[in-house]
């Protein structure tokens, strides 16, 4: 079976940015017909981080590396992700997420941002091997209150590239 696991590097505990990102996922779950594996807030591991070797942050790596789709959020930082999110994705080799669908989400303040997300982490994933089939989620804040309708839009337009189709839902619902 599918398994999606979510990593969260907001610097905030239990942060909007996390509650988007397992928003998500549970939309991705229903529709890859998946398990949710695992969730990871990096705060509560920054103590850990750059410890090395770390068995803890070792297992936690194992996890994402063995998952079939992750979601990886972050707020934007200076037009990028967060340094928490950067120094657990630094503990991967080069290749390190090969195999891994990645799904590269950026919250914001502001519209201006939201380029960032693909410019600036779906790179990093690529560079660890990670196939990114999808364009990433940048979810401005100032959208809070349409969270279902922009996530389920996400979804309609990108799950059949998650599925390896390259379709979009709608296409899909078309075909049949």
């Amino acid at each position: 079976m599918t398994q999606v696991s979510v990593v969260i590097g907001n610097p905030k505990p239990r942060s909007r940015t996390f509650a988007i990102a397992e928003a998500l996922a549970d939309r991705l779950v229903e529709g890859l017909d998946a398990d949710k594996k695992i969730v990871i807030d990096l705060i509560d591991h920054a103590d850990r981080i750059f410890r090395w070797p770390d068995d803890a942050m070792t297992e936690l790596s194992q996890a994402v590396r063995t998952s079939d789709v992750v979601v990886i959020a972050s707020p934007t930082y200076k037009a990028s992700y967060t340094g928490l999110l950067k120094s657990f994705l630094d503990r991967y080799p080069n290749n390190g997420l090969a195999g891994v669908r990645a799904v590269p989400v950026l919250t914001a303040s502001a519209p201006q941002h939201a380029l960032a997300v693909d410019f600036t982490l779906r790179p990093l994933l690529v560079e660890l091997g990670a196939s990114v089939p999808t364009r990433g989620l940048h979810f401005c804040m100032s959208d809070m209150p349409r969270l279902d309708a922009v996530l389920d839009g996400w979804v309609r337009e990108n799950l059949g590239a998650l599925l390896g189709r390259g379709l979009t839902v709608d296409d899909m619902e078309v075909a049949k």
